[in-house]
């Protein structure tokens, strides 16, 4: 940006005065001048946001593939893309799922790259817009965003390089402690908050307002004993109530034959996620703005084609023994495609998957094993190559169940646990517990709610869950509650001491 705004102000010069040679320095006061300005501020915003949307080589958050979303995803138990037992699909994703992961997992790297590219980018914001005296919420903002990246960085790979200054090269990056990345994170979020907009949807869709933030901030009080090995549900509670008072709602759950699978639910993961849940959103438009390849990935190709007009990947599943938690009568329910009724188009010559996996590595799956997705059913425009499908980060119902869990944690107000649970699985026509929910209760809600939204490693982390068996899975040891710290950043900055157990 600098060096366009260079090459303008040099050309406007030339134009107005051809025969004024007179020799100027424009560089530092010109930038300085452009951030200021609410287009300036938003630019360099905007650098940083155009991160989040999923695209290919494991770049973004959510919506393409072999980055951040896959390896917090694929590692659990609510999804797989098997091997085939004709030869389709790399047996890498498999691997995720089995833990037999390695640091050499090209994934791993690309959700480091991704994660480094976009802290470097919101250090430059950060900068740009402090050197400007830019109004403090956007300068808030960029401070927010960099928090956010460092939050999923610590999430997956614990002790990991920091910095807030883009003048060290990588070799030179100190490695931190979690527990101090963890209190900057806080840190950051809690001295930023206040300056943020409370305006939500319109021009604010898709970026940190203060509701946001304090989302964010929830997740991070959420798994503080993860991080810092000192527990903080009574934070945690405050930060969700703090988006509680912001106004949101749950959106219906109500059965209708217009709406998505059936059910006015599945609006929340269309065109645009609903601003009535929905608290923090990637926008996306395939081909331009990143991509969702979510059920593209999942549907067979000529099953897809039948569908929607193009040929899906056959790959994603819904392990059996993850489907087999659903109540039948849940409208999450209706997400799962199997069988000879499934639930959404059903095209003549549509496929029937069956819910039992012979093999995830070798020899692999048969063509129609395993359950597909239709959760983010996709939107046009689509192709082949992804959906137009927005992604919700941040929704009402994760902020409820949250609440619900801290409180069934410290055994305080267990009849507003009951009545926050209570809420979600109405909304999902399901009947009241008629009990105070256990944390098991939660950690299974929590599933049916949030399945494929990027949430289950975290959960399953926090509710000692993760290493235990599942399905195909055997038991393992902690270590690989941590992922490796890839082979490429240890060999760029050799001062790095990898996770223990790799």
């Amino acid at each position: 940006m600098k060096k366009i705004l260079i090459i303008t102000v040099f050309t406007f010069l030339l134009f107005q005065n051809c025969t004024k040679v007179d020799e100027k320095v424009y560089d530092k006061y010109d930038a300085d001048l452009f951030y200021a300005t609410p287009v300036g501020a938003d630019a360099a915003l905007n650098s940083v946001y155009a991160l989040i949307p999923g695209n290919w080589n494991g770049v973004g958050y959510a919506g393409a593939d072999r980055g951040w979303y896959d390896i917090n995803s694929m590692s659990t138990d609510e999804q797989v893309v098997p091997h085939r037992n004709t030869g389709d699909w790399e047996l890498d994703f498999a691997w995720l799922y089995m833990r037999e992961w390695t640091a050499s997992n090209a994934f791993f790297a690309n959700t480091w790259n991704w994660l480094y590219k976009s802290i470097f980018t919101a250090n430059l914001a950060v900068g740009q817009l402090e050197n400007a005296n830019a109004t403090p919420s956007k300068i808030a903002e960029a401070k927010v965003l960099r928090a956010f990246f460092y939050y999923l960085l610590i999430d997956d790979f614990g002790n990991v390089p920091f910095y807030t200054d883009n003048n060290l090269t990588v070799d030179k990056i100190p490695q931190a402690d979690r527990k101090v990345i963890y209190d900057f994170v806080v840190k950051e979020i809690t001295d930023n908050i206040e300056n943020l907009t409370t305006a939500k949807g319109g021009a604010n869709y898709g970026r940190f307002n203060k509701y946001a933030a304090y989302a964010l901030l929830a997740k991070v009080y959420l798994n503080a004993e993860v991080y810092s090995g000192t527990a903080r549900w009574a934070e945690c509670i405050a930060a969700c109530d703090q988006v509680i008072a912001g106004g949101y709602t749950l959106h219906s759950g109500a059965l209708s034959a217009s709406a998505p699978l059936g059910s006015k639910y599945y609006e929340l993961f269309g065109d645009v996620c609903p601003d009535d849940e929905t608290i923090l959103a990637i926008y996306t438009k395939a081909e331009i703005v990143g991509r969702n390849i979510f059920v593209v990935r999942s549907l067979g190709g000529k099953d897809c084609n039948l569908l929607f007009g193009f040929t899906g990947w056959n790959g994603t599943i819904i392990p059996k023994d993850f489907l087999e938690k659903f109540d039948t009568l849940d409208v999450r329910f209706r997400q799962c495609r199997f069988g000879s009724n499934p639930y959404g188009p059903i095209p003549t010559g549509f496929f029937k998957y069956t819910l039992e996996v012979t093999s995830l590595e070798t020899p692999g799956a048969g063509k129609d094993e395993g359950a597909r997705s239709l959760k983010f059913l996709p939107v046009p425009p689509m192709t082949g190559s992804g959906a137009s499908n927005d992604f919700p980060i941040y929704r009402y119902a994760d902020i409820l169940l949250m609440k619900a869990e801290c409180l069934v944690r410290l055994n305080q107000d267990l009849a507003t646990a009951q009545s926050l649970v209570t809420q979600i699985r109405v909304r999902a026509g399901l009947a009241d517990l008629g009990h105070t929910p256990t944390l098991d209760e939660i950690y299974n809600e929590r599933g049916f709610e949030l399945t494929w939204e990027g949430h289950r490693r975290q959960d399953m982390i926090r509710f000692g869950k993760f290493t235990k068996a599942h399905g195909m899975v055997p038991d393992v040891d902690s270590h690989f509650n941590l992922f490796p710290i890839p082979t490429s950043a240890l060999n760029a900055n050799q001062s790095l001491i990898q996770n223990t157990g790799y």
